[in-house]
């Protein structure tokens, strides 16, 4: 086990919320660099700081194997690299395969003889190697199972969850092939307790992760769809699901926002995929578009309340409560409050803002939002959105009218 640990040496590219915390928990066992092109993050992680706030201060000093760089040259003398970078979609839905592309371009200028590729991000069945790993070979002259080799395990990080952390959560490897297969298998076994599932291919494990997402989508779309059509029966959502969730095999799936990196998006690289080979997936794209609809849902039965309530709309002042893409998490990457409020601009509502998990600064760079942390009474009436436990116990003892349409506060 000792040869095994000495004689690797691991480069984790993009440290965002996959990748630092393995780069952390390889750290520890292995050589590691974790490599970043943003220098204001690596510059702050050298300093144990994570902007993200997931990984505390005192967790950084047990990776004493770990090394932090944005210099591309620190990577050269690794034999093991892991590709953690975001897979997103462009304006018109479609998967933007460019921050994989990047990587694997610059990944290809260090290559030797007997390396390891292993990509995380999540992608359709095929992408690995039919998008990945010809950039490989170009790049670097060599060629896949011959020169070098690709292995791909999906990553399972939940933002927010202090419970399941990388080494509790099963984790899916494979390789391309199968002797591959079983050195990634070990490589993962090494760091996660939860144990591994080593996948019969690599387009099997991309499958069975994009999979994971989609269901959870399509699930949350049927609440969704709960909401507004006992909405029109003037039933509360919440207490239909509550007494059905007293049959022990029901699925407990609530109305919301379906936002973040994961589920909003990956659904449309299953269908981009799905529909070149000739298949138009229609439950998946009819759960898509409901949860797509959702924001404007929102804000019409909101404007509509309001009405009810013959508000004076001329010096209104909302407060938003809520601006990650889910409770207790500080991961803002396709939250749907952006919607909201841009649908609030439209309507020429005045609002503010209140989030106590995300970064101020991070926000107002890539948003232009700006976020209180500081709850204050300084608005007329609440739009509860993300029900992080400080928001929502201020939100249960306000005075001010609160719209919550998850019917959080009871």
């Amino acid at each position: 086990m000792n040869d095994f640990l000495d004689s690797n040496k691991i480069a984790v590219l993009g440290l965002g919320y996959v990748g630092l915390p393995l780069a952390l928990e390889f750290g520890k066992y292995f050589d590691t660099v974790g490599f970043d092109i943003d220098v204001n993050r690596t510059d702050k992680l050298r300093n144990n700081e994570d902007s993200n706030f997931e990984v505390s201060a005192e967790v950084f000093p047990a990776s004493s194997r770990l090394s932090i760089s944005s210099n591309p040259s620190d990577i050269e003398k690794c034999n093991i690299y892991i590709v953690t970078v975001p897979t997103p979609i462009d304006r018109n839905k479609q998967p933007d395969f460019t921050p994989l592309i990047n990587a694997s371009k610059l990944l290809s200028q260090f290559l030797k003889s007997g390396d390891y590729v292993i990509y995380e991000s999540t992608v359709y069945p095929g992408a690995t190697e039919n998008i990945c790993v010809p950039v490989l070979e170009r790049g670097s002259s060599m060629k896949l199972n011959i020169d070098f080799f690709v292995g791909y395990s999906p990553e399972r990080i939940n933002p927010g969850d202090k419970v399941r952390g990388l080494v509790d959560i099963k984790k899916i490897t494979s390789g391309s092939n199968g002797e591959v297969a079983s050195f990634v298998d070990n490589l993962y076994l090494t760091i996660i307790k939860a144990g591994t599932h080593k996948a019969e291919s690599i387009q099997v494990a991309e499958a069975a992760k994009v999979l994971e997402n989609v269901q959870r989508d399509v699930n949350i779309a049927l609440a969704n769809e709960f909401y507004e059509m006992f909405d029109k029966m003037d039933i509360r959502t919440d207490q239909v699901l509550n007494a059905a969730a007293t049959k022990w095999n029901f699925m407990d799936f609530r109305p919301g926002l379906v936002g973040g990196h994961c589920i909003g998006v990956d659904p449309y690289y299953l269908i981009h995929q799905s529909l070149s080979v000739g298949y138009s997936p229609k439950i998946i794209s009819s759960a898509r578009e409901l949860n797509e609809s959702m924001a404007s849902s929102v804000v019409h039965k909101f404007m509509a309340e309001l009405v009810v309530r013959k508000t004076d709309f001329s010096s209104l002042v909302v407060g938003v409560f809520g601006f990650a893409f889910k409770e207790e998490c500080s991961d803002f990457r396709n939250s749907k409050v952006i919607e909201i409020l841009r649908l609030l601009d439209n309507l020429s509502i005045a609002y503010r803002v209140y989030d106590n998990h995300v970064d101020v600064e991070s926000v107002r760079n890539e948003t232009g939002v700006e976020i209180n942390q500081n709850l204050d009474d300084n608005f007329d009436v609440g739009l509860l959105l993300v029900p992080h436990q400080k928001l929502k116990l201020f939100c249960q003892y306000t005075e001010k009218y609160i719209f919550d349409f998850k019917n959080i506060l009871g």
